[in-house]
């Protein structure tokens, strides 16, 4: 929505080339549809569901129940919470810090990759959260932001990071105390370098993608899988690649769907599968490999490869350019190949930059009149 708006504003601009307005626009719709699965709602419709203990979770697991969030609290454990700054300010974890939507401000949102390491280094800082210590991430229940989140501390050195599925409705359901005060940790400086042992490349997949000793996991939906749905240059998916989209790890995969729909009163379709259900999910693959996860753009990958190293997988990787990485290396091997009709796209395009003119004109002809 922050491109297709920034989109607009250029043409109002007397330097908005149509190409540069087009290329925003098209980056937006990319962004927006790719986003769909993972906005999790920010409250139940018609009152919570009985809390039930997560039993994915395991002591010193990556992937934490309400005990174990309260036990890292005593601890003196940093909790993060990922969401927006209004959802925050609504209601949150007493103690919880936030800096604004992950999603937002860990990510340049045209690419979707990492902001450079510096920038990441002064939110974390400013913020006061500290790799080197213990963190706790959540979000809405199944957002797989907060996986992101996690992922992120990860990838920039932290070693004691946890995520809560159930997130901030998971707390309110059990009835713990909510806190509406902004919470602020003091400022330190950080200097962060990437740990790649967690991570992988478009280059590293690239070589390694049919190597015998790594399985790649993809957990897009099943028509991003098919290359059905275009969310890139080039739709399909990796040769070898294992489909398990990432909405299968929730207790009703059409959960989101039917929240959309009014067809469900709460979120309690998005809490976690228990654990030997998701060993019967996941039972095709060899955990003693090298599991590489990817998605579109890494964050439905975080989800996915959090619940492998919960379920005791060894060596798990998050693609973290994913899709949007693999399509684009133009000499990167497809299976279902598909492109994206640009002339189709464009025509589209152009009819709503015009409906979006035109509207604008009528705004401003009626505050005219004002």
């Amino acid at each position: 929505m922050l491109a297709l708006a920034s989109a607009l504003h250029l043409t109002r601009t007397l330097d908005a080339s149509p190409a540069r307005i087009l290329r925003t626009l098209a980056v937006g719709l990319f962004c927006a549809a790719g986003l769909v699965l993972h906005a999790a709602p920010s409250h139940a419709a018609d009152g919570p569901a009985p809390a039930k203990a997560n039993a994915a979770a395991q002591p010193g697991g990556r992937i934490v129940d309400i005990a174990q969030v309260e036990a890292a609290i005593a601890r003196g454990a940093i909790v993060w919470d990922v969401r927006s700054a209004d959802d925050y300010k609504r209601g949150h974890l007493p103690g919880a810090i936030n800096f604004g939507d992950a999603g937002k401000v860990l990510r340049d949102e045209q690419r979707e990759d990492f902001l450079p390491t510096a920038a990441i280094a002064k939110a974390f800082g400013d913020a006061g959260l500290d790799p080197r210590q213990e963190v706790v991430v959540y979000g809405g229940r199944g957002n797989a932001y907060a996986y992101f989140g996690g992922y992120a501390v990860r990838y920039f050195g932290g070693r004691n990071v946890s995520v809560f599925h159930d997130g901030f409705e998971g707390w309110q359901e059990a009835g713990k105390p909510v806190s509406t005060e902004s919470h602020q940790r003091p400022k330190i400086a950080l200097t962060l370098a990437p740990n790649p042992a967690i991570a992988a490349t478009t280059d590293e997949v690239v070589k390694r993608f049919n190597a015998p000793g790594v399985q790649v996991l993809d957990v897009r939906t099943r028509k991003e899988f098919s290359g059905d749905d275009i969310r890139a240059i080039r739709g399909g998916h990796i040769p070898g690649a294992i489909s398990i989209p990432v909405e299968q790890n929730w207790q009703d995969p059409e959960a989101p769907q039917k929240l959309a729909k009014k067809e469900a009163a709460n979120t309690a379709g998005l809490a976690l599968k228990d654990r030997s259900a998701l060993e019967a999910l996941y039972k095709d693959l060899d955990r003693n490999k090298e599991t590489i996860v990817y998605c579109q753009s890494g964050v439905r990958a975080s989800e996915t490869a959090a619940v492998l190293e919960t379920l005791g997988f060894k060596e798990v990787k998050v693609y973290d350019s994913s899709w949007l990485g693999w399509a684009a290396k133009l000499s990167a091997p497809v299976e279902n190949e598909t492109f994206l009709n640009v002339g189709a796209l464009t025509g589209q395009l152009n009819a709503q930059i015009n409906a979006l003119k035109r509207r604008v004109d009528e705004l401003e002809k009626q505050l005219a009149k004002k």
